[in-house]
């Protein structure tokens, strides 16, 4: 119940009003978020590495309904591979992309266009690029987009959610040599009719998924904080005869750093997800309906503020 009111505050923009005028928010939001700008994003991005981590980073942002904005947001883009590389980040660090913030629900022939402009500079750069994947609207879009892109950048990275009911069969379409697949459980408030409700079911869709990924010959990027199915992951990948490196694991900034650490010192690879800018409202609200201890930190910053 309570994620469902999160979620659906995750959109509500009297709500965000609120939350982003309330001081206490700053508090959550510097656990969760690098920062607003692409200086805080690269000096959070170097002290990660520097720990034996590497990033993908998010320029945050979504549902642009603006040709200009879209434009904007390819050019920080741009401009933050173009600061990876000059810092020497770029062999460690790659960039996320929501298509929607790059155009998609005005054209997505312009959507394509922007992201190919940013794959174009991650090349440059000497670095890849991960379509992130939003609500179940977008996905036949999202998904369209990144053939288009894999055919000049076949690095492109996809992610699939868990939580929707058609995301086996995805995965079993992304699963060849070279396919990057991000697979994570899934933060939008979606219909029963493709999406699995319960907690349960949604764990017992991501192990089915996650073996399919195992299985096969690409590059599986496992995206979870839950302990079981880190063990689950790690199980199936040592039955999969899977080298270390082969795979990653994926954890958001803020969010179990010590299991970021432990896995990186038992010799994986571990990404954290690390998002900036002054869009962070949405993110953060999917944050916190994710996990019960992201709320109670929430609750508890509010109750030293008050």
């Amino acid at each position: 119940m309570l994620r469902d009111v999160l979620l659906t505050a995750s959109r509500n923009r009297v709500v965000r009003r609120i939350v982003e005028n309330a001081p206490v928010s700053r508090n959550v939001v510097r656990r969760f978020v690098a920062g607003r700008s692409v200086d805080d994003a690269v000096q959070v991005t170097a002290a990660l590495i520097a720990n034996g981590l590497t990033v993908s980073l998010d320029h945050l942002g979504e549902d642009t309904t603006e040709v200009g904005h879209a434009e904007a947001t390819t050019k920080a883009y741009v401009t933050l591979l173009s600061r990876l590389a000059e810092q020497d980040l770029a062999a460690r660090a790659e960039v996320t992309v929501k298509l929607s913030a790059v155009g998609q629900a005005l054209d997505e022939a312009l959507a394509l266009d922007n992201a190919r402009a940013i794959c174009e500079a991650a090349a440059a750069a000497g670095t890849t690029v991960t379509l992130d994947m939003e609500d179940h609207t977008t996905t036949d879009s999202t998904l369209g987009v990144l053939r288009e892109l894999r055919g000049d950048f076949p690095w492109v990275g996809a992610v699939l959610q868990a939580y929707l009911r058609r995301t086996e069969s995805d995965c079993r379409d992304l699963a060849y040599a070279g396919s990057r697949v991000r697979l994570c459980k899934g933060a939008y408030k979606e219909p029963e009719s493709v999406a699995f409700q319960s907690r349960l079911d949604v764990d017992k869709s991501y192990v089915r998924c996650l073996r399919v990924l195992t299985q096969a010959p690409g590059y599986p990027m496992v995206a979870t904080h839950d302990p079981r199915l880190v063990a689950i992951a790690s199980a199936l990948v040592e039955r999969a005869g899977r080298a270390k490196g082969s795979y990653e694991f994926q954890l958001l900034y803020g969010v179990r750093p010590k299991e970021q650490l432990r896995l990186a010192g038992a010799g994986e690879t571990v990404r954290i997800y690390v998002p900036y800018g002054d869009e962070w409202y949405g993110y953060l609200m999917r944050r916190l309906a994710e996990r019960p201890a992201n709320i109670g930190f929430f609750l508890r910053a509010v109750a030293t503020k008050s």
